[in-house]
Parts: C-alpha cells; structure tokens; sequence
C-alpha cells in the first residue's frame, strides 16, 4: 500500500467530535455511528461517557490544554458542538472560554494538521457588533474561526433547540411549548426564528459533511431543516 494510501485510511475516513455530550453533540454521535459516512468517530469530552460502539474512539481532554492533544486531532472532519448555558456558568469568563476560546483552539489545530472541515455550532443573531453578551460571543466566535483560514467551514446558526435535555429547565419547556404555537404564524423570513428540533441540526451537519465543499458556508435555522 502506498504511503497516501496509508495515510488516508488513517485520518481520511475520521470525524471528532467535540461536545458530545450535549443535546446536538449527542445526536450528531448517533448518528456517525448509525450512518456509513465515517469508519471511525473520536470523541473529545471531560468524562467517559457510557457508550461503546466498534466505531467510537473516546479521549478524556483537558480543554483547557487542548493543544496537549493535538496528535489526536486528525481525520476528515471536526464537528464543534461546544457551549454552556448563563444557569450553567454564571462565571462570564468561564462561559466565553467554554463558548469562544475552545473552538478557535480546535480550529487551529485542525488548520495545522490539515482537517478538510470544521463544522461550528453557534447561534441565530450570532453578531460580533451586538450588544448583547451570547450573541456578540457567538459572533466574534465565528469571525475569530474564519480569520483561521481553513478550507472548509460550516457555521450552523439553529434557533430555539429542542429535544430531550438531561437538565430540567422549567423556563425553556414552557417557552419551547409555546413556540409550537407560535411556529406555523412564523412564515416567509420570519421562518428562521421557529424552533428546532437538535436532532434536525444534527443530520443537516451529518449531510454537509458528505459534500466536502470548499469554502465558508453559514446556515440560518431555517435553511438547516432544509439541508436535514
């Protein structure tokens, strides 16, 4: 076998995934591991989680080192799915390590050790002028990342999520059950703003992938349940 060969049966068929654990990151593992597109599936997280699978690799990683594992990080695609809540980490700066800082880690390392796609998960009004903290986060997130200069970039901007969340939060539920009202008055470019489902912004990250486009790519709530 040629070194290319050996190369790209290596890394080419891989995909990580960072935020496994949470409602996106969660059914976006499912999936990889359901669905043929990739051989193998690595897994960034803080804990192991309780789940075995004969494509799952799992890496227990200090985020705040992550460059300490950068030998891991190889393969076809990263799939971002990092974030916290303000209930969370009340912490401002902890919140935007977690929210800013580790992504644009991951995606350096990934531009360094030539990972083909790097698929974020960031949010509807992401806005780097924006006044207000989440939303001025998420932008400068995004723009931080695409100064990076890697080939292939995804930006999914979901709205309202929805789905089984392992924490119970009662605000959430009572606004996701009125949005189910709210959702069909939401039409023409107001469609962005209807919630979704995470497992819908999940496969629509699975799909892209597949493509292997070149170039930045941003997709609004709206156009995410179009490419699922």
């Amino acid at each position: 076998m040629c070194i290319f060969a050996q190369i790209f049966n290596t890394v080419g068929n891989k995909a990580i995934v960072a935020g496994a654990s949470g409602l996106i990151g969660s059914s976006l593992l499912n999936i990889l591991l359901d669905q043929p597109g990739y051989d193998e599936v690595l897994i960034l997280v803080r804990k192991e989680l309780a789940l075995r699978h004969s494509k799952l690799t799992q890496a227990i990683v200090n985020f705040d080192k992550v460059n300490d594992y950068s030998d891991l990080i190889t393969g076809a695609a990263i799939f971002c799915c990092l974030g916290s809540t303000r209930k969370k980490t009340p912490d401002l700066n902890l919140y935007r390590r977690i929210d800013h800082d580790y992504p644009i880690e991951l995606a350096k390392i990934a531009a360094l050790n030539g990972v083909r796609q790097y698929h974020l998960v960031s949010a509807l009004g992401a806005d780097a002028s924006s006044s207000n903290f989440y939303t001025k986060m998420k932008g400068e997130t995004e723009d931080d990342i695409r100064n990076i200069g890697l080939k292939s970039l995804h930006i999914y901007r979901p709205s309202l999520l929805t789905g089984d969340r392992r924490e119970h939060r009662f605000a959430e539920k009572v606004f996701v059950a009125a949005m189910k009202l709210i959702n069909p008055l939401l039409i023409g470019g107001l469609k962005k703003y209807r919630s979704i489902p995470a497992t819908t912004v999940a496969m629509a990250m699975y799909k892209q992938s597949l493509k292997n486009e070149e170039g930045v790519f941003i997709y609004p709530s709206d156009q995410i349940k179009q490419l699922s």
